[in-house]
């Protein structure tokens, strides 16, 4: 057997993180090609406003706002292998809806609206109990190791999604190609019952009390300097990502009329920037330092994005896939060396619940970045909407460099000892 330099089998050799990586692998393909999907469902086939195409994206991430505080506990309190499953399992029963819709001439934008709800809510209790799950299955000095593994597969996936969803509108339509994140899905479900390990069943209060608990987690993270500025940084840059997001492709899809399979393909650079993020994160944090390594991934990837308004239909082009390309790379780093930190400072009883906040906090900023952007598109145009939404992302970086994590080598990390926490310094 295979083993690494602490005498533990490496990663690829446990069964159960490897279920989870092939399971992770092969759903992420096809969820990469809804978010290409999806808007230009609305923006080809049923000719979505700017507006409209804003609301999409309000609506794929108003979930986080709406049920990602009570998620948190509830994830807490059951088995989160299987919340994992019942998650995909009801993704793939409301994304097929969409095909089966315009098969029958019924498909509406309300139905996307409602389709989009849907998805980001089994996304809320999906993500909060992956990121909850994965620290049963691996040491914690592994953590970084086995969220860099994972971050590939979902960068692989941005390279392979987007550029095969385009491909497969083009030649299915936009609704058709959905029936490949179907497909995703119910293989992810499979792949992850057959995961052998059993967690520990979680501890349910004696008098359980949805306030409390969630009260719990989130003063575990405003508890902590270090968490709430990563927070304001990451809460920034969603904001006016999902800003800009739906503006691009209204961009590149509708104002220069460029075909799906082009669109797919420059989303898809992204996804190679995030593989190379993933290559290089181990030695960009060695050299750098788990401090400087957030602010400077989180500044490379904002300023990258200040390209993408350049877009025309011609050779600056290029420089629009060169901006995803750093922009993926600087973002892969962030979310690997943040989430490493975050999952191993927080017990393991409060993950669920701590997952379940930050993503409250981090995420719940995207409905209303995708409100204000569709509102100002209509109102001063894509591109110059563009603009001020990668302006935005490219200051957010200014909440770690002004914080005392700016030079820190290393960040603290808390382990569980005989159901206390105990604060260490080491490596995440």
């Amino acid at each position: 057997m295979v083993k690494n330099d602490t005498g533990r089998p490496t990663l690829f050799r446990n069964r159960d993180f490897r279920q989870l990586f092939l399971a992770d692998t092969l759903s992420q393909v096809g969820a990469e090609i809804a978010p290409i999907a999806l808007p230009l469902v609305a923006v080809i086939a049923l000719g979505a406003t700017p507006l409209e195409a804003g609301l999409l994206t309000m609506f794929e991430t108003l979930a986080f706002l709406l049920v990602g505080l009570p998620a948190g506990a509830w994830v807490d309190r059951l088995p989160r292998r299987g919340v994992l499953i019942a998650a995909d399992l009801g993704r793939a029963v409301v994304l097929a809806t969409v095909p089966l819709a315009w098969w029958a001439g019924v498909l509406t934008i309300h139905q996307l609206f409602v389709v989009a709800l849907l998805v980001g809510t089994g996304t809320v209790f999906f993500d909060t109990a992956y990121l909850s799950y994965l620290p049963s299955l691996v040491e914690r000095d592994q953590l970084v190791e086995a969220n860099a593994r994972l971050q590939a597969v979902q960068s692989v996936a941005q390279v392979a999604g987007p550029g095969a969803g385009g491909l497969l509108i083009q030649v299915l339509t936009a609704p058709f190609a959905l029936v490949s994140t179907v497909i995703g899905n119910l293989w992810s479900a499979l792949l992850l019952s057959r995961v052998r390990s059993r967690e520990q069943t979680p501890q349910r209060p004696e008098k359980p009390h949805l306030g409390r608990e969630i009260a719990e987690g989130m003063r575990f993270i405003f508890r902590y300097p270090m968490l709430r500025c990563t927070a304001l940084c990451t809460s920034t840059f969603n904001l006016f990502l999902s800003m800009g997001v739906p503006m691009l492709m209204l961009l590149l899809a509708r104002d220069l009329g460029l075909p799906a399979g082009t669109v797919g393909l420059i989303l898809a650079c992204g996804g190679v920037g995030g593989v190379l993020g993933t290559l290089l994160v181990n030695r960009l944090t060695s050299v750098l330092g788990q401090g400087p390594v957030l602010w400077i991934s989180a500044a490379t990837a904002g300023l990258a994005g200040l390209l993408l308004p350049l877009a025309q239909r011609d050779w600056r082009l290029v420089l629009v896939g060169l901006g995803q390309v750093v922009a993926g790379l600087g973002m892969i780093v962030y979310n690997v060396s943040l989430i490493s930190f975050r999952q191993a400072i927080t017990p393991q009883r409060l993950m669920g619940r701590v997952n379940a906040t930050w993503r409250f906090l981090v995420w719940g900023t995207m409905p209303l970045g995708g409100l204000l952007g569709g509102v100002l598109g209509n109102a001063i145009g894509p591109r110059a909407t563009l603009w001020i939404a990668t302006l935005g992302t490219a200051l957010s970086f200014l909440w770690i460099y002004f914080s005392p994590m700016r030079s820190m080598r290393e960040l603290p990390s808390t382990q569980e000892e005989n159901g206390k926490s105990v604060t260490t310094t080491g490596a995440a």
